[in-house]
């Protein structure tokens, strides 16, 4: 018997029995085209197509929002999303690509949205029947999320939007984006309202959405521009002026720390690269290269770094097992908060790692045939520079935990 079972309900042994069943039958069959690294890289229609409906799949199966309730298009189930996340990533099956909209637009809709909304937005969105996209950062406003200026004003039938949002991942397949305007230029943190705003439908209807090209040469993030777009106050979540506790919400649930579990998948790829991206692949990497004739595994400078990529993978994960328990952290979001800042460097590390230790080879396009694991290792190096930024720069979220956890005085 796992360690786990003994701490498992009835409820959640049936429901773990229940995951592995249905992922031995049903994982996705590998594409003829390459699949993205991870969702903020998904670039095409047909990439799209195939990881909506493996996740319509996985939902239908009662693998993603299980722990919402039965009304809201969920499985009415508590405390068991984790289980499914375990079993998927286990089984190496391919991401969900509706990040957005599991780990933010969901909970947030759960916490402050009206019945209504409840039960028109969340059945689409956890079947990944509808994209979602996130309207925070702005270009004067990343990490200093209080600053941002986008307003929103009211009118006889509404709002209308103007502003300039940024970094927004997936709006070119968006349905929907959650939205922070400003609707009062003389408060700072009562002056924001919070709206879900839809996305298609405004195209051309005075919202623009532009490409943004990075440096791996993909598409994935956006920059959104409104010009006297037109909301419905029926799309406000919450109370006017209560957009900045909207938002705390969704920034709590986007860096882990949130009451409900974001439906997450394996991340596997759909090719024999899959499991290379951890600290575990450094090893086979290092065997597969050479330096001056030798295998790199032979260098001990390498050896060494690859041994501490490793112990810091083996404490993340026992980290994670260690948050799962109640009452065995001597403060309930120390863990939670510390979750994207670790997980976020210890991949950015090892991917530098891996490019060390391939050397000139580092340079090779995922389409060259001699890029060692596929070109996948750079490539995920230069994407690691997103991960570190997003939710918040890695700089405010220290910041967030000598405050919030530690009591340390505010930084000016």
């Amino acid at each position: 018997m796992t360690e786990s079972a003994h701490s498992e309900s009835p409820e959640q042994a049936a429901y773990r029995t229940h995951c592995r069943a249905w992922l031995a039958g049903n994982l996705p069959p590998r594409p003829s085209f390459r699949l993205p690294l991870g969702p903020l890289e998904i670039a095409t229609e047909e990439q799209l197509e195939y990881l909506c409906a493996w996740q319509k799949a996985a939902y239908s199966a009662g693998l993603v929002g299980c722990d919402y309730p039965s009304e809201y298009g969920g499985g009415g189930l508590r405390d068991c999303q984790w289980i499914a996340n375990h079993e998927l990533k286990a089984a190496g099956a391919p991401f969900f690509p509706n990040i957005v909209g599991l780990g933010m637009a969901a909970p947030t809709i759960v916490h402050h949205g009206t019945e209504a909304q409840k039960r028109r937005l969340l059945p689409p969105l956890l079947a990944a029947e509808e994209i979602w996209c996130q309207g925070f950062s702005e270009p004067g406003a990343g990490s200093d999320l209080a600053n941002v200026q986008t307003f929103a004003e009211r009118d006889a039938e509404g709002w209308r939007v103007c502003g300039h949002k940024v970094w927004t991942t997936l709006a070119h397949f968006a349905t929907w984006m959650i939205l922070l305007c400003r609707t009062d230029r003389g408060r700072k943190y009562e002056g924001m309202t919070y709206f879900v705003a839809p996305m298609h439908a405004g195209v051309g209807k005075g919202l623009t959405i532009r490409p943004l090209v990075k440096m791996t040469g993909e598409l994935g993030f956006n920059e959104v521009l409104f010009d006297d777009y037109p909301i419905s106050d029926d799309l406000r979540l919450d109370e006017v002026g209560r957009g900045w506790q909207v938002a705390m919400t969704t920034l709590l649930h986007e860096r882990g720390a949130g009451s409900l579990v974001t439906p997450s998948s394996g991340g596997g790829v759909g090719d024999d690269n899959a499991a290379t991206l951890g600290a575990s692949g450094l090893v086979e990497l290092a065997k597969r290269c050479h330096r001056a004739g030798k295998p790199a595994s032979d260098d001990p400078r390498l050896r060494d770094a690859i041994v501490e990529m490793l112990i810091r993978e083996r404490a993340f994960a026992q980290n994670e097992r260690r948050a799962a328990v109640r009452g065995l952290t001597d403060h309930p979001l120390r863990l939670p908060l510390q979750h994207k800042l670790t997980l976020s460097e210890l991949l950015q590390d090892t991917a530098r790692l891996a490019c060390e230790i391939e050397g000139v080879a580092a340079t090779l396009h995922q389409t060259d045939s001699h890029a060692p694991a596929g070109g996948r290792w750079p490539h995920a190096y230069m994407n690691s520079y997103g991960f570190t930024i997003a939710a918040g720069s890695n700089e405010v979220q220290r910041n967030i935990l000598g405050e919030r956890v530690l009591g340390l005085a505010k930084s000016k």
